[in-house]
């Protein structure tokens, strides 16, 4: 329950065109971005922090009214991302993928070996860690698509991962 108090301390939700989506902080970051239902969230309803502070949240919020509206957000809010080395190290890859392009699992474990994080590497392995995302959106995962071309794996769900990247490519979000 410590890394929930440390870094869940305040929750916020925000009603995006596409469904619910919370949101968590510490004093100073996001910490957290989920979609509502989606794999991986780390709480059960009844054990949400039931402190807000909205401060904490209005850069997000911004961010997503940009966003949500069809437009590339000129900002990046303040992100605390928690997660393995190697994870961290994928989050960081996932965020220069630019708005409405993708790329893939295999191009991003070939980032990976480049940079010496290991000496070899599976797309496998970058899939889990990008599944175990705790800031969608704002970490762009949703922008990693199967070397098939095609949309596979997503924690918000494949039909969801499909409409975000429609809407980046197209503009507004449509439901």
């Amino acid at each position: 329950m410590a890394t929930m108090e440390k870094y869940y301390k305040y929750i916020a939700y925000y009603h995006s065109t596409l469904c619910r989506i919370l949101l968590s902080a510490d004093h100073i970051w996001l910490t957290g971005l989920w979609f509502t239902g989606q794999k991986h969230f780390p709480f059960q309803e009844e054990d949400l922090p039931k402190e807000e502070n909205p401060g904490v949240f209005v850069p997000a919020e911004n961010w997503l009214d940009v966003y949500f509206s069809g437009k590339e957000p000129p900002f990046t809010p303040a992100l605390h991302m928690t997660g393995s080395p190697f994870q961290i190290e994928v989050w960081k890859i996932l965020q220069q993928i630019p708005y409405g392009t993708t790329s893939t699992y295999g191009t991003i474990s070939e980032i990976l070996v480049e940079k010496k994080i290991l000496a070899g590497m599976s797309p496998r392995a970058v899939g889990g860690a990008a599944g175990k995302n705790k800031i969608s959106l704002i970490i762009p995962c949703h922008r990693v698509i199967g070397a098939n071309e095609k949309p596979t794996g997503y924690a918000g769900g494949i039909e969801r991962k499909m409409q975000l990247l429609g809407m980046e490519r197209n503009g507004k979000a449509r439901v």
